[in-house]
């Protein structure tokens, strides 16, 4: 059918081309099928504009009945990569009334083809970055900034994909045979994995940490038990943590995320925790009077949290002294804060106890016994 309609234009053109652009030119095509060509390409990009643009204003008018910005950005990335898609579809139309003979129509068809399919790809790179800027500004994005490199971390990898995909489109278009290929990258790739084996669970750890989000960028952490400091960044492969000397720590991925991690930062009070050590002549009777005034100071204190429970109980007989063991929580998770209120409420310890009896100190006593010859 398009072979007919081929010949009807071929004739219907013939009558009114002059005669000189009749003449045989480079590739077996006739002069004004050139001619053609280059009108065809010309057009194909001016209508590939106009077209671009009335789907751009459709697609922002559809857009703007939503309430997300989304599609509102993607219609706006996507207005480059449809003047390509637009122009090579009005193309592909233009090459039928120039007859161009068998062989160089179908290579013709295979170049637009290409375009097209760079196109496609053109389109699904600028979406995923799209998405990928999206999602990185929502709002548990911004509650996680550990997940940004995660998020940068996939949208990489489904770039990649999405040209290894071009590819072996491209390479079987070609007529390569991409069975075999793909065999041999399989192989290739399970030798490069052993290689690289340690690069892989670095990553893998880096997903699972973006994932599980055991602690963020700017929180103060216990590694284990020898290493505290303020986590400064979390790379692809290591983290990287300032410690209280103000060196630098780099663990990587793969070993912290099987490591324990007490996270402070995320406490929501502190624990205050201490011991007084009265004398050994302190009275019964004194001795209930300073746990009552030790309780009183501690529920008056602002900053001591009343709705968990605060221990004041007269503990032990010491070695050298008689031992009040004092519990409380303390409403705030900075450490500026928590010293002042603990400073406070030590120097009124100290007060109570300096008027009801005092604090011990280490003491031994020797008896000596001396025996009659």
């Amino acid at each position: 059918m398009a072979d007919v309609y081929r010949s009807a234009a071929m004739t219907s053109l013939a009558d009114v081309i002059p005669e000189p652009l009749r003449a045989m030119g480079p590739g077996g095509l006739e002069v004004w099928q050139w001619l053609g060509l280059a009108v065809v390409i010309v057009v194909a990009i001016l209508l590939g504009r106009l077209g671009a643009a009335f789907l751009t204003w459709f697609g922002a008018k559809l857009a703007g009945k939503t309430s997300t910005k989304l599609d509102d950005d993607l219609v706006a990335k996507l207005r480059s990569p449809l003047r390509l898609l637009v122009g090579v579809g009005i193309a592909r139309m233009g090459l039928l009334p120039l007859e161009l003979h068998a062989h160089a129509y179908q290579i013709s068809v295979e170049v637009l083809q290409a375009v097209f399919a760079f196109g496609l790809v053109w389109s699904a790179l600028r979406a995923i970055d799209v998405m990928a800027g999206h999602l990185s500004t929502a709002q548990w994005a911004s509650t996680r900034p550990s997940s940004r490199a995660l998020l940068s971390l996939i949208s990489r990898v489904a770039k990649v994909l999405v040209i290894v995909i071009a590819g072996i489109g491209f390479l079987s278009g070609i007529g390569l045979p991409v069975a075999s290929l793909l065999a041999g990258l399989g192989i290739g790739g399970i030798a490069l994995a052993f290689g690289a084996q340690k690069t892989v669970e670095n990553l893998f750890g880096a997903v699972a940490i973006g994932v599980d989000q055991p602690f963020r960028e700017g929180d103060f952490v216990k590694v284990e038990a020898d290493t505290m400091g303020t986590i400064e960044a979390v790379g692809l492969r290591s983290t990287r943590i300032r410690t209280l000397e103000r060196t630098i720590i780099t663990l990587p991925n793969g070993r912290l995320a099987d490591m324990r991690i007490e996270t402070y930062t995320r406490r929501d009070r502190i624990r205050f925790s201490t011991v007084l050590n009265l004398l050994y002549g302190t009275s019964a009777e004194k001795m209930r009077e300073i746990l009552a005034e030790l309780e009183k100071v501690l529920q008056e204190h602002p900053g001591v949290a009343k709705d968990e429970n605060i221990t004041v109980r007269f503990m032990a007989f010491g070695a050298s002294s008689l031992d009040v063991e004092i519990i409380a929580y303390l409403m705030t998770a900075e450490m500026t804060p928590f010293r002042t209120w603990r400073q406070e409420l030590l120097l009124s310890f100290m007060e109570i106890v300096e008027r009801k009896s005092g604090f011990a100190f280490p003491t031994r006593t020797v008896h000596v016994l001396q025996s009659r010859p």
